[in-house]
C-alpha cells in the first residue's frame, strides 16, 4: 500500500482560539519494584513528548498535592491526559485524582467552560469507572502486546474525533496493525451496552477483539470534549524496546500525531490561564529530568516525582 502524507485543511486553516496550551499530565504511584528507588510516582516520558511535538506544554500533575492544589491547577491547565498505567481503578491516587479532574471539567463543560480530558489505556478504563461507578472491566490476557487495526462504527466519521480524518489516514487504521494494545483487561461490547450511564454518555467510534471477546477501542463523549482509547497513540514514535511488537511505520507515526494534533487543538479551546502564581509553585515539565529506564523497563524514559 502506499502511503501519502497529506496534511488535513483542518490543520491548515487557521483556528479562532488561542495558538498556545497547557496539559497536565497525571502522574501515577510506581508500581514497578526496581523502579521504586528512583521515585514514589511516575510518568512515562513519551505522554509528555507526543503533547509537546502537537505544541502543547506540559505541567505534571503529582499525586501529592492538596486537594486545594488540584483546583488551582485545573484553572491553569486547558486539559488533561489520565495515562497508562497500573494502578487500582478505585483506591489508588490515581483514582482519587482522576475523579477531581473529571468533576471540575464537567461542572465547567456545563457551564460554558470547554476543558477537555483525554484516557490512554488505564486512562480509558478510569474514565469507564468516573462515569458508570462501577468497574465492569473484563480480564483478558491476550492484548498484550499486540499492535491491532481498528474496526470503526458507523458514527465515527461523523465524531469530533475522526469526522475530519483524511481518507488515506482511515484507511490505514482500518487495515493495518499500527494501533498498540498492552492491556489484560478491556470493557467489552455487552458491558457497555447493558450499562446505561455509559451507553448514554460515550459513542463508540471503534471495537477490536482478541478472538473471543469484542471490546471498545476508541470512544468519545456525546456532550463533553472527554475523549478515550485503549490503545497507545504515543508509543509508536517513542517506545522503542525490541521485544515489543509496536508499529513504527510512517503510517503509524502520521496517526500518532493526528490524535494528539486532535486533542492539543481542543485544550487550545480552553480558555484557563498558566499564570505566574501557579507556576511558581506548579512548573512545567521542563524543570524536572527524564531517566533513562529503556534498560530496565517498557519505557525508554521516565519522569520520576
Amino acid at each position: 500500500m502506499e502511503f501519502v502524507m497529506k496534511v488535513p485543511e483542518s490543520l491548515i486553516c487557521l483556528h479562532n482560539f488561542p495558538s498556545s496550551s497547557i496539559a497536565g499530565v497525571l502522574a501515577q504511584e510506581t508500581h514497578f519494584e526496581n523502579l521504586v528507588s528512583f521515585g514514589g510516582s511516575y510518568i512515562a516520558a513519551s505522554y509528555v513528548k507526543t503533547l509537546e511535538a502537537a505544541g502543547a506544554r506540559v505541567i505534571p500533575i503529582r499525586i501529592n498535592l492538596t486537594d486545594e492544589d488540584y483546583v488551582k491547577l485545573f484553572k491553569a491547565i486547558n486539559g488533561i491526559l489520565l495515562p497508562g498505567g497500573a494502578v487500582d481503578l478505585k483506591s489508588s491516587r490515581y483514582a482519587r485524582i482522576s475523579k477531581i479532574f473529571y468533576d471540575l471539567a464537567i461542572a465547567a463543560n456545563d457551564k460554558g467552560d470547554y476543558f477537555p480530558i483525554w484516557g490512554t489505556c488505564l486512562g480509558f478504563e478510569e474514565l469507564t469507572v468516573l462515569t458508570s461507578d462501577e468497574v465492569l472491566l473484563t480480564l483478558t490476557t491476550r492484548t498484550e502486546d499486540v499492535s491491532l487495526p481498528l474496526n470503526f462504527s458507523e458514527s465515527a466519521l461523523r465524531s469530533k474525533l475522526f469526522k475530519n480524518i483524511p481518507p488515506s489516514l482511515y484507511k490505514v487504521m482500518s487495515s493495518m496493525p499500527i494501533t498498540a494494545n498492552y492491556h489484560q483487561w478491556s470493557l467489552s461490547m455487552q458491558n457497555f451496552t447493558q450499562n446505561e450511564k455509559l451507553r448514554k454518555f460515550y459513542n463508540v467510534l471503534t471495537t477490536n477483539s482478541d478472538g473471543e471477546l469484542e471490546f471498545i477501542s476508541t470512544m468519545e463523549a456525546y456532550e463533553y470534549p472527554i475523549y478515550g482509547v485503549q490503545w497507545h497513540p504515543e508509543k509508536n514514535p517513542f517506545e522503542w524496546r525490541k521485544t515489543t511488537h509496536i508499529s513504527h511505520a510512517a503510517e503509524a507515526i502520521y496517526m500518532t500525531f493526528y490524535m494528539a494534533d486532535f486533542f492539543v487543538n481542543e485544550a487550545r479551546k480552553s480558555q484557563h490561564e498558566y499564570t505566574e502564581d501557579t507556576a511558581a509553585t506548579q512548573p512545567l515539565i521542563y524543570t524536572y529530568c527524564p531517566t533513562y529506564t529503556g534498560n530496565i523497563s517498557v519505557f525508554e524514559q521516565m519522569y520520576f516525582f
